[in-house]
């Protein structure tokens, strides 16, 4: 009993001290991203400010576009898209819920400069994962590089928005990446089942 108390308490403390080199790995590197107020925050708020406008967009101009060509196959793509981007929302606010981590400048005044308003948990980054979620969708949808290459700069550039405005660690926009792809790759593979389904 005393080896298996050992054993455990040994465990806890190998998890804890990963934990904490992580923890600090995040906070150097994101002051290499956030710093004090600068003429480029106008720039960066920007392109985070952009993100719900591109991710909810682009289906419903692929859908408009699909209905006034009459392109069945370009409608099914767009709610492929919009599914992905909507399952990744759902994904990343049930894990906010769940992670319960507070933003690097509300944990870290001291280190950090908060240049947005955001105040609901941090991990994973939300602007982020829908921006994954609507790359990957586009890049499985249309796998041409003039597609891919600008979908994926774009989500990157979301992801470094966030850092740069101390809303973010970098393991948050990690995890949003991971979940939009994620959501994206899912909903391709639920469309190719239902169409073998159906056909």
């Amino acid at each position: 009993m005393r080896k298996f108390r050992n054993a455990f308490v040994l465990v806890i403390c190998v998890f804890s001290s990963i934990g904490a080199g992580a923890q600090n790995l995040d906070i150097r590197l994101l002051q290499q991203f956030n710093g004090p107020p600068s003429g480029a925050d106008g720039f960066w708020k920007g392109v985070s400010k952009s993100d719900y406008i591109v991710v909810f967009g682009a289906p419903v101009a692929m859908l408009a576009t699909g209905f006034a060509t009459n392109d069945k196959e370009l409608k099914i793509k767009a709610l492929e898209t919009g599914g992905a981007v909507l399952l990744a929302e759902g994904a990343t606010v049930l894990l906010k819920n769940v992670v319960h981590r507070d933003r690097p400048y509300i944990a870290h005044p001291e280190l950090f400069y908060g240049k947005s308003n955001a105040t609901d948990y941090s991990f994973p980054s939300g602007h982020t994962s829908t921006a994954f979620a609507t790359a990957t969708s586009l890049s499985l949808s249309f796998p041409k590089w003039y597609v891919i290459a600008p979908s994926f700069a774009y989500a990157s550039a979301v992801g470094y928005s966030r850092m740069y405005l101390g809303v973010h660690y970098p393991s948050d926009v990690l995890g949003g990446a991971l979940v939009g792809a994620g959501s994206a790759f899912l909903t391709f593979k639920l469309n190719k089942w239902l169409h073998k389904q159906v056909h």
